[in-house]
């Protein structure tokens, strides 16, 4: 998620990719070097970047195990990239030649996978550790240790796909069964029958190396070991406050990527990172020649003016049309260069469908009536932009191959309140609040008779507004609305939408909550270890957005399995079968490369998510990236984000 903290449908991967956010972009991709042809001067290191991102840090560095904030795993991705299997410039999947001597893969008798990889010799952390496999392999004993979920790491989806990794998970196995230590540069995984065929298989084969000194300080003789049965610890015991306390490790992180994080600072929320001069080239060798990059927050009433001061020099993936034309003004003086590229993702209104009104479909559907999605995307993008019908955006390749489908199957819910008000009454929202029938056009707020379980929010409480009249239970159309601060999006959703003529005609409450996007978030994935309030089913709607990687795997997004929902993977919270099935059809019961296969079902489940309806699309748009014309050849794309493209750039002060 580009404006989101927390991306847990991808957590089922071991795979340490640097992969960025998703679809094939059109602006030129970055050269090999930056260098230049021959006759050229020699590109001096030096000079620094000044990145404004407007998602604020919040300084988890934790390996997307409990959040995935966009201006965390940027510096994450800068900080580590020595993945075994990475995206190039074009959004496809390639081994890392600069730490890997090879990847093989073989299919077992019993149906399960193996990957083999030699890791080349030589590699080094930033203090100047050496890596083996067996940093490889720490990863995952680490991240699928019982002391990691005990931590509240979300990573059962991934143990569930390693052979042996459920029974090492909870406590049952020493030995990580699947994850093989077999010499000092070789490793192996196996993977369960179950999750063979997979349509991204290559990012099985990938881990990245992690260091017990980071992990587990206290324990200074912990260490890889196997007997021939798995992997396992030995010399050490990990503990869930040590993996918990490394999210947080700032000062002299041990790390192994193009940059060091040199300083955060908690007050500011701003990352100094400089290069790491150990680090040995991303996957084509190419190291980075600007010395420092500083990450800070940009607030989006005066990010075009800090560029204007020189307060940022780089702003990307810009949303906003007002922004994208005031960069194209900047442009023009001279002063400032931009890039521009598809999007593979999309803004949404998003629902938890397990509670309240937004459980109801009908309220779904009603709710995408009764806001007039072409002309929102027209007003926020101003033709930087259009509407999608789905969770895809308008770089995907899928998008691109079947949008003719597509254009024939999906409802694409039109602006119109005689729909909104007929797929309410069809959903018997019929009644006002003292039991009698509902007038259209009132103005009043419709309830619906409800069971005791659609009325509850937990045991023993109903949803706030909720009567009896009659022995029978209604429940108000009142919906509690999560919006972001400072948020161009939120301030037009509640012109448009909240405090719409049509939406009061309709029967339907909408109220606004203005709060930072990183409660947000916590309220979204419930998260209660941030604090008890956010545990607590509080909002039925939320705006933001999500960005796809080049592995578009829905896989666990929308799945039933309790014990997975309970660890945040379906925050839409969705109870639906069949999309439940076609997210998981869609990449484990197709093979590698078959495009074909994957396209079709792609397609289905497109469909099915139409219907069921739990977020509703608003827009997806072109990105424009404007940097001071001092900053050389970082030129990104949706499928080669900043901190893949930095590298690759130099400062002509």
């Amino acid at each position: 998620m580009s404006n989101s903290k927390k991306w847990l449908a991808g957590a089922l991967a071991l795979a340490m990719l640097t992969a960025c956010t998703g679809g094939n972009g059109g602006s030129t991709t970055p050269t090999n070097t930056p260098s230049g042809g021959e006759g050229e001067a020699e590109i001096k290191v030096g000079g620094q970047v000044i990145y404004g991102s407007t998602t604020e840090l919040s300084g988890d560095l934790g390996n997307a195990w409990w959040t995935n904030n966009a201006s965390d795993k940027m510096v994450r991705d800068m900080i580590d990239d020595y993945g075994v299997i990475t995206t190039d410039q074009s959004g496809n999947f390639v081994e890392n030649k600069t730490v890997t001597d090879g990847v093989e893969s073989k299919a077992n008798e019993d149906g399960t996978k193996t990957f083999t990889v030699k890791i080349k010799s030589g590699l080094t952390y930033n203090n100047g550790d050496p890596i083996t496999a067996a940093d490889y392999v720490a990863y995952a004993l680490i991240q699928l240790s019982p002391a990691a979920k005990e931590a509240g790491a979300k990573t059962t989806s991934a143990a569930q796909q390693i052979v042996g990794g459920v029974a090492y998970q909870n406590g049952e196995a020493k030995e990580l069964k699947g994850v093989r230590l077999i010499d000092e540069n070789t490793y192996s995984i196996s993977i369960e029958s179950d999750y063979v065929p997979y349509y991204f298989e290559t990012t099985y084969a990938s881990l990245a190396p992690l260091s017990f000194k980071l992990y587990a300080p206290s324990q200074a003789d912990i260490k890889v070991a196997d007997d021939g049965n798995g992997a396992y610890i030995t010399g050490g015991e990990l503990s869930a406050k040590e993996i918990d306390a490394a999210r947080y490790v700032y000062e002299d992180r041990i790390s192994a990527g193009p940059y060091t994080l040199k300083k955060f600072d908690q007050q500011a929320l701003t990352a100094t990172l400089e290069i790491n001069e150990k680090y040995g080239g991303n996957f084509e060798g190419q190291k980075p020649h600007i010395q420092k990059v500083i990450v800070v927050k940009a607030e989006q009433e005066t990010e075009i003016d800090s560029l204007k001061t020189g307060a940022i020099d780089f702003l990307s993936a810009l949303t906003d049309g007002s922004e994208v034309q005031a960069a194209l003004d900047l442009e023009a003086t001279g002063d400032f260069t931009t890039t521009h590229y598809e999007r593979n993702g999309y803004g949404k209104l998003m629902f938890q469908c397990d509670f309240g009104p937004t459980q109801f479909k009908e309220v779904r559907y009603a709710i995408a009536y009764l806001l007039d999605r072409n002309e929102f995307a027209n007003k926020f993008c101003q033709g930087f932009g259009s509407v999608v019908h789905g969770p895809y955006g308008v770089a995907s390749w899928m998008y691109k191959d079947a949008k003719k489908e597509l254009t024939e199957k999906l409802n694409t819910y039109e602006y119109s309140l005689d729909s909104a008000v007929a797929v309410l009454k069809e959903g018997g929202w019929v009644y006002n609040a003292d039991g009698t029938d509902y007038v259209d056009g009132s103005g009043l707020v419709r309830y619906k008779e409800v069971t005791d379980a659609e009325a509850a929010v937990a045991e023993g409480q109903d949803y706030a507004g909720v009567v009896t009249v009659n022995g029978k239970k209604l429940m108000p159309l009142h919906i509690e609305w999560s919006s972001s601060e400072g948020n161009s999006v939120s301030e037009l959703l509640a012109v448009m939408l909240a405090n719409g003529e049509q939406t009061k005609k309709a029967g339907v409450e909408i109220k606004q909550n203005v709060m930072s996007f990183d409660d947000l978030l916590n309220y979204m994935y419930r998260d209660a270890t941030q604090g008890e309030k956010y545990g607590v089913k509080t909002y039925g709607m939320y705006n933001l957005a999500t960005n796809f990687t080049a592995a578009y795997d829905q896989s666990y997004s929308f799945t039933m399995d309790p014990e997975l929902v309970a660890l945040g993977y379906n925050s839409n919270y969705t109870q639906d079968e069949k999309l439940d099935k076609l997210s998981m059809d869609m990449v484990y019961g197709v093979e590698a490369g078959d495009d074909a296969n994957y396209l079709k079902t792609w397609v289905d489940f497109i469909d099915e998510w139409n219907d069921y309806l739990p977020e509703i699309p608003l827009y997806s748009n072109v990105y424009y990236d404007v940097m001071s014309k001092k900053v050389k050849n970082i030129s990104c794309n949706s499928l080669f984000d900043f901190e893949q493209a930095v590298v690759y750039g130099y400062i002509a002060e």
